[in-house]
């Protein structure tokens, strides 16, 4: 078992979630992660319940196998497995936000690239992953429910900031959890705007 995670780490996370749920990005489902910040192999996520009525109660510590080291019989997320494996895989990740926000689902069931129409999404412009469960796991019901599976999105993510999830949402990742929340909310309006740009004519990005 780790030390105890620093208290403004754990109420930094519950915050993210609060901000996250209120910004449309997530509603009853999604989560956000944090590393621990006193063991790189371990990081911090709410049990199982909606985003924006977590408390600092709520935060679980979990290995980097998805194992809930703290979680007392309380229910914990099926696709923790997300986190750990993207935790492993990227030493320079701090923080983790999977997401249904819907403006952003449509890029991933079509050959439409999600890419930057406004500054403040700037960080698109290396290009979104693309994670097909299918290619894997064959048909199934869409979650990242096991460490194979989170495996193989942290492979599609490679060194991006971004990946979409056919079918199912998407997940970014940042330097600190400010990051990861500001991206996966500017991922939300960026393609709200692509659409709607994409419909009044030929579009100029911020990439050529």
């Amino acid at each position: 078992m780790p030390p105890a995670a620093d208290p403004g780490l754990v109420d930094k996370l519950v915050v993210a979630n609060r901000i996250l749920y209120r910004q449309g990005i997530v509603d009853g489902f999604g989560h956000a992660s944090v590393r621990h910040d006193a063991s790189r192999g371990h990081f911090l996520l709410a049990r199982n319940m909606a985003p924006g009525l977590v408390r600092a109660e709520d935060i679980v510590t979990f290995d980097l196998d998805g194992a809930a080291l703290d979680a007392a019989g309380r229910r914990v997320y099926l696709e923790r497995f997300i986190h750990g494996e993207v935790y492993r895989a990227r030493p320079d990740v701090q923080a983790i936000v999977h997401s249904h926000s819907p403006s952003v689902i449509p890029f991933g069931v079509t050959g439409q690239a999600l890419r930057p129409v406004f500054h403040m999404s700037g960080f698109l412009g290396e290009g979104t992953a693309l994670f097909e469960i299918r290619n894997v796991a064959g048909d199934t019901d869409m979650l990242v429910s096991n460490g194979p599976l989170g495996v193989a999105l942290a492979a599609a993510l490679g060194s991006r900031s971004a990946v979409l999830m056919r079918g199912h949402g998407s997940t970014v990742v940042g330097a600190s959890l400010e990051q990861a929340v500001y991206r996966a909310f500017y991922a939300e309006v960026n393609a709200r705007l692509q659409i709607q740009a994409m419909g009044l004519g030929e579009v100029t990005y911020l990439n050529a």
